[in-house]
């Protein structure tokens, strides 16, 4: 049987952000704490060992699939910050037009630094993507 490896822990978030090697990234990872942290309205939580995300809400797909996940959330990765937002949210295509200097993968939207983005932005991404998958996922 599968078992989901990102999981909501009761770790630290801030000692996590602490534990961050670049200044410039704990900046930006800080920075980023209070933008989703005021947005949402919810408490950061540590996902694994390095996803901060806020809210939740469980998933189960046609497969049988199932599991929870964070609405939003970011990673102070080494190469770059991760993202995370709704991925089947067209909305979300529109709004990375405005968004600034990114590069987005499969799940994932990069950025350097907060600095190179447009907050507003962010917070009509992250509250998009709150209001898609409690839509799309009710309390099952």
């Amino acid at each position: 049987m599968y078992e989901q490896k990102t999981k909501e822990t009761d770790s630290s978030v801030i000692e996590f952000i602490e534990s961050v090697e670049s200044p410039k990234k704990r900046e930006s990872a800080y920075k980023l704490l209070d933008i989703f942290t005021e947005t949402t309205g919810y408490e950061a939580k540590l996902w694994g060992t390095s996803i901060i995300g806020f809210g939740s809400y469980h998933y189960k797909y046609e497969s049988g699939h199932e599991g929870d996940a964070p609405l939003v959330g970011f990673s102070p990765r080494k190469a770059k910050i991760s993202l995370y937002f709704a991925t089947g949210d067209t909305k979300r295509v529109e709004l990375l037009k405005d968004f600034g200097k990114h590069t987005t993968g499969k799940a994932c939207v990069y950025i350097n630094k907060v600095e190179d983005i447009d907050v507003g932005v962010l917070k009509e991404l992250i509250n998009q993507s709150v209001i898609f998958l409690n839509e799309t996922y009710p309390d099952i």
